[in-house]
């Protein structure tokens, strides 16, 4: 894809700072985007400043900010610093996510608030901020999950709670369309990062390998050309959420 599509752009990123969202940085600043990097917490921070580093390196301009999204305050707050920084913001990517695998019986009220807050609730706002600020003709994509397609149990919290976001990806292209902004998810498969592992017994690692049609898990380096494509030359995709798992899911 040609340079110039990103070339001056500016793009707001949450979760910006590792796995996919580190890869996404990078390529956009690769491609010639000035960049708002967010990422959640302290624990994140040394991956943040590597990306930064790693960013600055094409000759962007890039700025981290670490915030608490569950706070939509804070979501807020990304928009308005970015266009005090950058004097606009054209393309938004929320690639905020949190798995839990538990059976339904053993799941918690806590545990439920808090997949709530990180995949439905933070979704729906950071898609609202991005509808307040975005520059026309700007761009909206929503990482979301295969298992939005899955028939299968211990996932409830997880794909219960990021299916809304297909809902509101169509209901925001509908209203923010006449503005020339394209709203649109993605949903990979299980992806090969330690956001997966973490949840996984080697059993069911060899299991999600298996599953594909491709073979193999999603690898980040296959989702971020998609992303890219959606918010350039795949604008006139809207409201649609793609899944992208090598035929692991499908419907």
């Amino acid at each position: 894809m040609s340079q110039h599509h990103l070339k001056g752009k500016t793009v707001l990123i949450t979760g910006g700072a590792k796995n996919l969202g580190g890869l996404i940085s990078r390529k956009f600043a690769e491609q010639g985007a000035n960049l708002l990097i967010h990422y959640n917490s302290t624990a994140t921070q040394a991956d943040a400043e590597e990306t930064l580093k790693a960013v600055q390196a094409f000759g962007i301009k890039a700025i981290l900010v670490q915030a608490d999204l569950s706070n939509i305050q804070n979501i807020e707050q990304l928009f308005i610093r970015a266009n005090a920084e950058f004097g606009g913001v054209d393309i938004a990517i929320n690639t905020v996510g949190r798995v839990l695998k538990k059976p339904y019986l053993d799941t918690t009220e806590q545990e439920f608030d808090g997949m709530n807050d990180i995949n439905n609730k933070i979704a729906y706002f950071f898609i609202q901020s991005a509808g307040r600020h975005l520059n026309p003709n700007g761009k909206i994509c929503t990482i979301v999950t295969s298992l939005l397609a899955a028939y299968t149990g211990l996932y409830s919290t997880y794909e219960g709670l990021k299916a809304p976001v297909e809902h509101y990806t169509r209901a925001a292209s509908k209203e923010f369309g006449e503005r020339g902004i394209s709203v649109t998810a993605v949903a990979p498969g299980p992806m090969d990062t330690p956001f997966f592992y973490g949840q996984e017994a080697p059993e069911a690692v060899a299991y999600h390998k298996s599953a594909s049609a491709l073979g193999g898990l999603t690898k980040i380096e296959d989702i971020e050309p998609l992303v890219r494509f959606l918010v350039t030359d795949g604008w006139w995709i809207t409201g649609q959420t793609i899944f992208a798992n090598g035929g692991y899911t499908t419907r």
